[in-house]
């Protein structure tokens, strides 16, 4: 009797199909926590995003896993983050963006570069591997989580060293979204100087309208462009960080090494919204989904990783993103003065 051919298909769904499953069970159990916090607290303080990790890792060091789940959990935290990637292209508007003015942009830009040289440089001193660095640097400089999660596959960076970059970086988010605020009576700063500030210093865009909304309408509104060209910076960065690892390996990279398809997909769904492709709604949508495939591939993460190891390199990482987030603090300040915005 011959093989149907979809059989081979039909074995790999179900090769794959357990871990997918316990992926999605930790990711909700990480959604229901979430809207548990915000019944009883009036607010997320740890996002399902963190949770997720946090409840995979904690699956991982208490629960004997039988290997039958490896082959979806890899799945997982790979392809279900690319495709979230790829989705939020769809929430960015090039025409918007540029609407800012090209100054402002040129240096979000600049102070972008500078601070992921500086956090870098600060891992590395700290003696950080060269991924933690990297890791730490890229969520530091451009948007937190997102950019860390994004930038992993292109320097193959293992799970630990991304749950570990992830689990610091989200504590120390939170913490600057309560302090930031006190920056506006101390040094004076205007709604568009805050504004500009958070954006430029707060991680999340959900943490951008938390930094912003005590302050004003236009903090909000300028707080999430500056975040949002932040975000664009991800896609030059992480083409340069393909184009230094198939340099390091001696040989002239693949296409699909040198521009990850989820970078090309993410740039896509960018122009598709500029030019009206998708509307408003569309966008929306797609966001939930990247939201939701997000957070499962953070399950997913969570579940193969070693808390015993990220502890190890707890000291070093909280070093590296307490004084990289200094660094980015002052030199957002400096650009805020030097465009004459802190005033204004």
């Amino acid at each position: 009797m011959e093989n149907s051919p979809n059989k081979p298909a039909i074995l790999g769904i179900r090769v794959l199909l357990p871990g997918v499953l316990l992926s999605g069970f930790v990711s909700s159990l990480a959604v229901l926590a979430e809207r548990l916090e915000i019944r009883l607290a009036g607010g997320a303080w740890i996002e399902a995003l963190v949770l997720a990790i946090l409840l995979g890792a904690a699956c991982r060091l208490l629960l004997r896993r039988p290997a039958v789940f490896d082959p979806g959990i890899a799945f997982s935290a790979k392809y279900f983050l690319e495709i979230a990637i790829v989705l939020l292209g769809a929430g960015v508007s090039a025409t918007a963006i540029a609407g800012m003015g090209w100054p402002l942009i040129g240096a979000i830009a600049a102070v972008v570069g500078v601070v992921l040289l500086a956090s870098y440089a600060i891992g590395r001193g700290l003696g950080l591997s060269r991924t933690v660095a990297l890791l730490v640097a890229c969520g530091n400089s451009i948007c937190g989580n997102s950019a860390i999660a994004a930038t992993a596959p292109v320097i193959r960076a293992d799970a630990e060293d991304v749950a570990s970059s992830i689990a610091f970086t989200a504590v120390l988010g939170m913490v600057t979204v309560l302090l930031l605020p006190v920056l506006v009576p101390l040094l004076g700063l205007s709604a568009t100087g805050y504004g500009v500030m958070a954006g430029m210093t707060v991680y999340a865009v959900p943490q951008v309208l938390a930094a912003t909304a005590p302050v004003s309408a236009l903090s909000i509104q300028i707080g999430t462009f500056v975040k949002l060209v932040r975000v664009l910076m991800l896609g030059p960065v992480i083409f340069l960080l393909s184009l230094a690892a198939g340099k390091e390996s001696g040989r002239r990279p693949a296409l699909h090494r040198l521009v990850p398809w989820f970078i090309l997909g993410f740039l896509a769904m960018l122009a598709a919204r500029s030019f009206g492709l998708i509307d408003a709604g569309l966008a929306e949508g797609m966001a939930r989904a990247a939201t939701v495939l997000t957070i499962l591939s953070m399950a997913a993460l969570g579940l193969g990783i070693d808390l015993r190891r990220v502890m190890r390199a707890g000291p070093r990482v909280t070093a590296a993103v307490v004084l990289s987030l200094g660094v980015l603090v002052v030199v957002s300040y400096g650009m805020v003065v030097l465009l004459n915005l802190a005033t204004a």
